[in-house]
């Protein structure tokens, strides 16, 4: 199974679909982690939030995979921001994770009432000058988040991880990120669609699951996906997106899900 990857602004690549870990925990997230790798996951998604660590370092280790052909994102939540305090939270999730960097580590949301978010990315800079980490973004950013961190900062952030799905397209925030060489991650991709009349029809017409589909909109979208399942049988059907094509029409169907800007989690104050 070839997943294809997208070019990140620092140099690197991530694959487009990758497999979200929450809420697994402990010997579920080991298994479920090392099923999912041996199907032909290369990405796996977890958080310091999620309490998970360590069943995916686990379920990576069992996987027998080179780590050099895997992707991990982590991010950090509330309690590491500021002060430096990401940098004793990147150890401890290098330690629970079993490795020596990761690829990917977000800001898990802004929390700008907190106002530490720049003092927390200029923390990221230095842990991705060290090589801890190979690339640096965030997740549940908003424009003016964003654009505080353009301001203030050196780095562009390679990645923002956002509630999105044909329900909650965030078009605008796209089109931000896009201009800006911000890759855009979709958490959540699925939810609240997959029983949507119009995404059965474009299911039937191609032969394939209402997920699969949805799934299929967010490639051809340019975006990052990462659905979650601790089920066998759905992860490979996830897989199995890159070998059809869903038309114009069929795009457009989908589009006309979207629930408006104010839809899905309010970014100011929480995450996933």
């Amino acid at each position: 199974m070839h997943i294809p990857s997208l070019p990140l602004n620092d140099g690197n690549s991530i694959p487009q679909l990758g497999f979200g870990t929450w809420p697994l925990l402990g010997e579920e997230a080991a298994s479920v982690v090392s099923t999912a790798i041996g199907l032909g996951y290369r990405h796996v998604d977890t958080a310091r939030k999620y309490g998970n660590e360590d069943g995916v370092g686990e379920g990576i280790r069992r996987s027998g995979v080179d780590r050099a052909d895997l992707f991990i994102t982590t991010k950090f939540d509330g309690e590491f921001q500021g002060g430096d305090r990401a940098i004793a939270g990147m150890h401890g999730s290098l330690e629970l994770l079993g490795t020596d960097y990761v690829d990917l580590l977000l800001i898990h949301w802004p929390l700008p009432a907190r106002g530490e978010f720049v003092s927390t990315w200029r923390t990221f800079e230095k842990l991705q000058a060290e090589g801890l980490v190979r690339s640096i973004g965030v997740s549940n950013f908003r424009p003016e988040h964003l654009d505080v961190l353009r301001n203030e900062t050196d780095v562009v952030p390679a990645v923002n991880q956002i509630q999105l799905s044909p329900v909650i397209q965030r078009r605008e925030q796209r089109a931000y990120d896009t201009e800006h060489g911000i890759v855009t991650e979709s958490w959540s991709p699925l939810q609240g669609v997959l029983d949507a009349a119009v995404v059965a029809e474009v299911a039937e017409k191609h032969g394939r699951t209402p997920a699969q589909t949805v799934l299929r909109w967010h490639v051809q979208n340019g975006l990052v996906v990462i659905p979650k399942s601790a089920n066998a049988q759905r992860l490979e059907q996830n897989l199995s997106i890159f070998d059809f094509e869903l038309d114009a029409g069929d795009l457009a169907k989908l589009d006309t899900l979207d629930a408006g800007p104010d839809a899905g989690v309010d970014s100011n104050v929480t995450g996933h």
